[in-house]
């Protein structure tokens, strides 16, 4: 099952939290057999909160509960900015990455055992399917919720700016998410069948996006 831990200060509240799942009901398009995937990890929504080891901690707890599950390890997405996790804490770890995803995606790994199977990336993320090749589309997952209130403008300003619908498409159940052609599972923005943003988005950069788009 799903398994949220967080890190709660006495007087900030909650400033930071891990989220991990079995690899087969990940929200993100990889493909793992037996592993404990961490869907999220964050730490510090104040600058105190940050560099005194809490993540590396909520990360031992996963390994942990990994091991008392009898996985065969644990598995994490990352890429440099926001939205996702940095590589350098897991490799800290023992970490491995057992594959890439551009534009600049990593898929890490701890495996208890030689012997178990490498988790890859599904291969929806190296071609995005022919019937998206014409239009503007969102796909968006509840598993990520910061992408609510993206969605609605970027909606709003497809329209208002550009003349032009957005189609969303929601993605409610792990096997969807799986099939993303976006390494970031539960979001991105595909345009005439090119992903143009892998993370929820501001209207502002819609529009930048859209103005290049226009320009090709």
């Amino acid at each position: 099952g799903l398994v949220i831990k967080t890190v709660v200060a006495e007087k900030s509240g909650n400033q930071g939290m891990i989220e991990w799942i079995n690899s087969e009901y990940a929200m993100r398009p990889v493909i793992a057999e037996n592993y404990l995937f961490i869907n999220c990890l964050f730490v510090g929504f104040r600058k105190e909160f940050k560099g005194n080891g809490y993540a590396s901690q909520l990360i031992d707890l996963c390994i942990q509960d990994a091991m008392d599950k009898n996985k065969s390890g644990v598995c994490v997405v990352t890429r440099k900015g926001s939205f996702m996790p940095g590589k350098d804490i897991f490799t800290k770890k023992g970490f491995k990455i057992t594959d890439t995803a551009k534009p600049d995606f990593e898929l890490l790994t701890l495996s208890f055992t030689p012997d178990a199977k490498i988790p890859l990336f599904n291969e929806s993320v190296r071609t995005v399917d022919k019937k998206y090749s014409k239009g503007i589309f969102i796909f968006r997952s509840d598993q990520c919720p910061y992408s609510v209130k993206n969605v609605k403008e970027i909606q709003e300003t497809a329209v208002k700016d550009f003349n032009t619908e957005v189609t969303v498409i929601d993605l409610n159940i792990p096997s969807e998410a799986q099939q993303s052609p976006s390494p970031f599972g539960t979001f991105c923005v595909v345009v005439d069948g090119v992903v143009k943003a892998h993370n929820p988005i501001s209207k502002t950069r819609f529009v930048n996006i859209m103005n290049e788009v226009k320009k090709k």
